[in-house]
């Protein structure tokens, strides 16, 4: 059974620092790959860049609790949340779209 973990390859959790906008101010956020490709997925699914899904999930945690304490650890928990119940569901899938569309601006 650890195998399934214990195999990972190394290049999946490394960590990569990425230069973002949020709030106006560049700063850098640092995940494991993993995370950035799921965050990339997530972007794509709603026909948005990744830049531009991240301002907007910041964006929206400022207007909903403030500013938050940890926003790695929050991308890392939205990821986990997309695969374990959205990508894998088609009518949550057509959900998040639905909710792109109103929040993004997206035609049809």
């Amino acid at each position: 059974m650890c195998s399934l973990f214990s195999h990972i390859p190394e290049t999946d959790y490394e960590f990569q620092t990425r230069s973002v906008r949020l709030g106006g101010h560049g700063t850098s956020v640092r995940l494991e790959a993993s995370f950035w490709v799921i965050l990339e997925q997530i972007a794509a699914a709603q026909n948005v860049s990744l830049g531009r899904f991240l301002t907007t999930l910041h964006d929206e945690v400022l207007a909903f609790r403030g500013e938050p304490n940890n926003f790695a650890s929050l991308l890392r928990c939205a990821c986990l949340k997309y695969i374990g119940d959205v990508a894998k569901n088609p009518a949550a899938r057509f959900a998040l779209l639905a909710e792109a569309r109103k929040d993004f601006a997206l035609a049809g």
